[in-house]
């Protein structure tokens, strides 16, 4: 009887011992059943039992052999478990590679294992190993003994009794609900947490062997910018296999990069290629630290596989030769894109990344593989570190090897008007041009001669990143008035429809004049699409409003060369110079209303220029100077345009509407100015005054308002406000228009508030 005990108790049954689940129900119940089934009633596991015309046993020793018993069946189930997951096999077996069916035939082979579960098992079959050792011993004890007992082997096993029912239940919760990856490591964590030592003690081993597939995943992810996850249990995705998730129909990963350039395929795997999975990232391991682990990874990816068309600026001081003559030929007919311009040697990956470097990232990786329990601390520690160092290489990568200020300065030259004389000129070469409507088949090939004359009036050839920038004409809004004409013509919206997005502003069709900047790998990685649209954004704004300015000075100029000569008509001939003198005397109201507004516009461009450009400018030079970390860099780069952006309002829809407004009337003015002999030009010009007063006052009103004082905007509203009322000239003028209109130009209060509502909210 003890004999069959024995075998009993390594999963063989017999006469003595019988297997309960030899019945087909209880075949069913063994078997693993979805977790919506488990939830809808009793599916507990069957189990091994004594025969039962066993008359000879007391109902004491039935009990304890029955205790033991259970432990050959959670045997049994526990060995099934670990030579399933272990099995290797379907790997040699054949797959259908059908045309038609061969994809979805290697994907369902490729995804039926898990590399987490296999690992398990290892663990399992580990306790096991033990457990079938003891039971030998138990054997040999009884071998030994000349009166062996029942007590013998009830003591030699006793301890696997809180042992292997807790594994039983772990592994039948691991098949029911299919879990795998990071979900099976926070199940083994969550296990961990008990009051039995011994128990502490297996699944903790079990969780180390999981954790062996875990870092060897982080070393290939981090040390060689490799994602090996053909079970997609890693935490680290491809973002190909989210879209997989939701398009069944899309091709394999394999194919996708196949289909794409080298250079493409690099910007695509930095930007969009990678992302962190929620479902299976461990949850004592912080978000922050997956982040770090993904840039880490991506960092050595960039460092590992340098794009083949990388054109570094090694040997920039090439490009000093290069002639005006070829600077003309690589501008005309292509807006000023970079053509044809010399090769930089190719680096190699050794040179970003020495093999030194990426022994210590493994160094590190292994000590913490190598360790008997996980560590928290170490484990972000060392995240940490490889972080920094990654970020460390990938900056001199990008600052040093890709002149990065350098660019950084061409775009604050180009986009942010800093190049003051350049932007002057193709204004000035562009003005007559832009007094027509823009033909959209046509107008950027317009602008091209202008742009083309006043970069060689003021650039030359001492600027090595102008090949880079090129002109556009972005598509024209359906609000947009296209014509000098329809611009006199148009309304402007009352205070009461500020609420409507700033692109229903019936601007001029000029106003879609945009920059494109021509970016080489790697600063791709740092000037993506979106920076670059910000950057668009910006010169946008500044271009009109420079725009607006030069033609209030040419307004003034124009006229006043008229006024001169007329002045000097009416010397010569003073007995008929009477409608002379009468036309200088009824055009000097307007002379004040174009100072209004060329103090305005004045005041905003130098406040967005000094206060806001330069001073953050001067801010991220330091921060550049300062930092060696390649994201540091990207933030700060980030908060440097999102600055620019919230301190020049272009973010706070009340306060940019109505400075837009304010520039399409000094426009509108400045057109019809010059022709205000003709009495409707006359009222025209009157309507324009109102409409400018109004403006002024509601924009002054936003500025001054009190209920700002706790913005987060209000210092440089505050900042813009000095700027215009330094002298208290703007506060008087704005009270002077409002009382001399007897409350008609006042805005009301409900209008008021609902734009200071928008500021506060913004």
């Amino acid at each position: 009887m003890l004999h069959e005990l024995l075998l009993a108790l390594l999963g063989f049954t017999g006469d003595f011992v019988l297997d309960a689940a030899s019945s087909p129900s209880a075949t069913r119940r063994r078997r693993p059943v979805p977790p919506e089934a488990a939830a809808g009633g009793d599916v507990g596991p069957a189990s091994f039992r004594l025969a039962p015309d066993l008359t000879f046993l007391q109902p004491s020793e039935r009990s304890a052999i029955e205790r033991l018993i259970s432990l050959g069946f959670y045997y049994r189930e526990l060995n099934r478990f670990a030579t399933e997951s272990r099995d290797l096999s379907w790997i040699n077996s054949p797959i259908d590679v059908s045309p038609t069916h061969g994809e979805k035939t290697v994907k369902a082979k490729v995804r039926k294992g898990s590399a987490y579960r296999r690992a398990i098992a290892n663990g399992i079959a580990e306790i096991l190993s033990v457990y079938r050792s003891a039971v030998l011993q138990v054997e040999q004890n009884l071998l030994s003994d000349p009166l062996p007992i029942l007590a013998t082997v009830t003591h030699g096993l006793n301890k696997f009794e809180v042992l292997l029912p807790p594994l039983h239940e772990l592994v039948m919760e691991i098949e029911q609900k299919d879990i795998k990856g990071g979900q099976l490591l926070n199940l083994l964590h969550k296990r961990c947490h008990c009051g039995v030592p011994e128990l502490q003690s297996c699944i903790q081993r079990l969780l180390w062997h999981g954790h062996q597939v875990m870092f060897n995943q982080l070393t290939s992810w981090m040390v060689y910018g490799i994602l090996q996850d053909q079970y997609n249990e890693f935490f680290i995705r491809r973002q190909e296999d989210r879209d997989e998730e939701n398009d069944s129909s899309q091709v394999d990963v394999a194919d996708k990069f196949t289909q794409k350039s080298a250079k493409e395929t690099s910007l695509t795997s930095w930007h969009t290629g990678f992302h962190v999975s929620l479902d299976m990232l461990p949850e004592y391991i912080h978000m922050r630290v997956a982040e770090s682990i993904l840039f880490a990874g991506k960092a050595i990816r960039v460092l590992r596989n340098p794009s083949p068309g990388a054109t570094l600026q090694e040997s920039m001081n090439q490009s000093q030769n290069v002639k005006g003559s070829y600077r003309m030929q690589s501008l005309i007919g292509g807006s000023g894109a970079l053509k044809e311009l010399p090769n930089f040697p190719n680096i190699s990956a050794e040179e970003l990344l020495p093999q030194a470097e990426a022994d210590k990232i493994d160094a590190m990786l292994k000590e913490l593989k190598h360790s008997s329990e996980f560590h928290k601390r170490l484990f972000e520690s060392a995240v940490g570190s490889i972080r920094t160092m990654a970020a460390n290489h990938l900056w001199q990568l990008v600052v040093v090897r890709a002149d990065l200020n350098g660019h950084l300065k061409a775009l604050k030259d180009y986009f942010l008007l800093a190049k003051g004389d350049f932007f002057q000129c193709f204004l000035e070469e562009s003005r007559q041009l832009m007094r027509l409507p823009p033909r959209q088949s046509t107008a950027e090939a317009d602008l091209m001669v202008p742009f083309q004359l006043a970069a060689l009036k003021t650039i030359g050839d001492e600027d090595k990143y102008f090949a880079r920038v090129s002109l556009r004409m972005s598509s024209f809004g359906i609000k947009a008035s296209t014509s000098q004409k329809d611009l006199q013509k148009s309304s402007t919206p009352e205070i009461s429809s500020q609420g409507k997005a700033t692109s229903e502003l019936a601007l001029d069709g000029w106003d879609s004049i945009a920059l494109e900047y021509s970016v080489d790998w790697p600063l791709q990685l740092f000037f993506t699409p979106d920076v670059v649209s910000k950057y668009r954004k910006v010169f946008q704004y500044l271009i009109r409003l420079k725009r607006t300015q030069m033609e209030l000075e040419k307004s003034w100029a124009a006229v006043m060369h008229q006024d001169h000569a007329d002045f000097s008509d009416y010397c010569k001939d003073r007995k008929n110079g009477d409608a002379t003198q009468l036309r200088r005397q009824r055009s000097k109201p307007f002379w004040r209303v174009r100072e209004h507004m060329a103090f305005l516009i004045r005041n905003l461009q130098f406040y967005i220029q000094v206060d806001v450009i330069e001073s953050q400018w001067n801010v991220l030079q330091a921060h550049v100077q300062d930092s060696h970390d390649f994201t540091e860099l990207v933030t700060f780069h980030q908060e440097y345009l999102s600055a620019l952006i919230s301190q020049s309002f272009l973010d706070i829809g009340s306060v940019s509407r109505i400075l837009d407004s304010i520039m399409k009337l000094c426009l509108q003015f400045c057109w019809s100015i010059e022709q205000y002999e003709n009495r409707r030009n006359m009222l025209e010009i009157d309507h324009i005054t109102e409409e400018f007063n109004k403006k002024s006052n509601s924009l002054y009103t936003i500025l001054r308002s009190s209920r700002l004082a706790g913005s987060q905007r209000a210092p440089f509203l505050r900042q813009f406000l000095m700027r215009l009322n330094y002298n208290s000239f703007f506060e008087t003028t704005a009270r002077g228009v409002m009382n001399s209109a007897g409350g008609r130009l006042r805005p009301s209060t409900a209008d008021v508030d609902q734009l200071v509502n928008e500021v506060e909210h913004n």
